[in-house]
């Protein structure tokens, strides 16, 4: 729980690609389901460790654009969920909470775009809003299918429409863009442009809050379709 708060999500999918990379099970390549902010964790595992392949990734109500708030922490321990909003509070492009506070790594802050993309260690990275990785958008691009699923009562991501790759218009906290209307789409930084049109990329909805899943509907519109 502690590391889904304070270890650096950088490191976290470096660990993680160590992880596939050795075990032998994986090598022919494998499927990924991310949660919440699992989602944009597992997103930069295939831009960033591209052997062995992953599949497909279906991401369940991750926040690929970021957050731009902080309304309800997930999880029941109230003393993590206070210490990530008051450093927060502190300055969410500091360095020290910036390198310490997994939140802070995807914050989007919309009336301070150019502090973001300076400061940010992690978002800016795998979106290609500065220096532009090509890399990046080709081990994206190697996936079989790219799954987002939103949450259309969400409470605790803003603005829900991340979880589609949408995000806040810049200098608006009201205005929310599709990824149809972003730069990152419209110039297609990451190659989703191009999956699209290869009717690869998947955008998927759920009624309901924050990660409440039908299991029924997960099962029909999930795993039998993409999984099996």
């Amino acid at each position: 729980m502690e590391n889904g708060f304070f270890m650096n999500a950088n490191k976290q999918i470096a660990m993680v690609c160590d992880q596939v990379q050795s075990d032998p099970k994986l090598k022919d390549g494998y499927n990924a389901v991310g949660f919440s902010q699992g989602g944009q964790f597992l997103r930069a595992l295939v831009q960033r460790c591209p052997s062995p392949p992953m599949k497909n990734l279906i991401s369940v109500g991750g926040q690929h654009q970021g957050v731009y708030g902080f309304p309800r922490c997930p999880g029941d321990n109230a003393t993590l969920c206070d210490w990530a909003r008051k450093l927060l509070n502190l300055g969410a492009y500091v360095s020290i909470v910036q390198d310490n506070l997994v939140q802070a790594e995807y914050w989007n802050d919309p009336l301070n775009q150019e502090e973001y993309k300076e400061a940010s260690v992690f978002l800016a990275d795998i979106n290609n809003e500065n220096k532009k990785n090509q890399t990046y958008k080709t081990n994206l691009q190697t996936l079989k299918n790219f799954v987002m699923i939103k949450f259309t009562e969400d409470t605790m991501v803003q603005p829900k429409d991340s979880e589609w790759f949408g995000k806040y218009e810049d200098g608006s906290t009201e205005k929310v863009l599709s990824l149809f209307e972003t730069d990152l789409y419209k110039e297609d930084w990451l190659g989703l442009q191009a999956m699209n049109a290869t009717g690869r990329l998947h955008f998927l909805a759920t009624v309901g809050d924050h990660l409440q899943v039908d299991e029924d509907w997960l099962i029909k519109n999930v795993i039998d379709v993409f999984l099996k």
